[in-house]
């Protein structure tokens, strides 16, 4: 199954009311951005890349707790690295839910030093990984949208600090 099977399976199409939503959102965050560079408080590259970032978020935001529907039951595993058990047990569905996990979050990753507009360490990319997701993961067991799990943070924040320490590294070598 690829990576757009799996987006369209688990997740259903936006409402109108949703859509309208983000949009007030996304052009209130433009405004306040875009007026930051005409005041010279930050680049438009840092803007442009906020932009891109709370767009991705938004998708990932929708796509891990608002579009899908609730179960009426708090799910949630405490048990950590319980995933890794059953790939060790030949759980191949649990392997690919795992390097997804880690891969949802590497663009932002990738964004975050455009948007403080240096390099940034890897414990910062970790810890905002680390942030993202917990909210995430308790987004879903608090309105019953999924299972939380210590896993899918840990999975979550190693792809932010893998894509921000390839973006910083990139920064480094344009820098020389």
């Amino acid at each position: 199954m690829d990576l757009y099977q799996i987006f369209i399976t688990h997740n259903r199409a936006w409402t109108i009311r949703e859509i309208v939503c983000f949009s007030i959102l996304f052009f209130i965050v433009a405004v306040i951005l875009f007026r930051l560079v005409g005041r010279r408080k930050i680049a438009l590259s840092q803007a442009v890349a906020g932009l891109l970032l709370l767009l991705f978020l938004g998708i990932v935001f929708a796509s891990t707790v608002f579009t899908r529907n609730p179960t009426g039951v708090h799910r949630y595993e405490l048990e950590v690295f319980w995933s890794w058990k059953a790939v060790r047990q030949g759980s191949r569905e649990m392997l690919k839910e795992n390097l997804l996990n880690m891969i949802l979050l590497f663009p932002a990753g990738l964004l975050l030093p455009f948007v403080f507009h240096r390099k940034t360490s890897w414990w910062k990319g970790l810890l905002i990984g680390l942030t993202i997701s917990g909210m995430i993961e308790t987004c879903q067991l608090v309105f019953c949208r999924g299972l939380f799990e210590w896993d899918d943070m840990i999975h979550n924040g190693f792809g932010c600090m893998v894509g921000c320490i390839l973006s910083s590294g990139l920064m480094r070598c344009t820098d020389t």
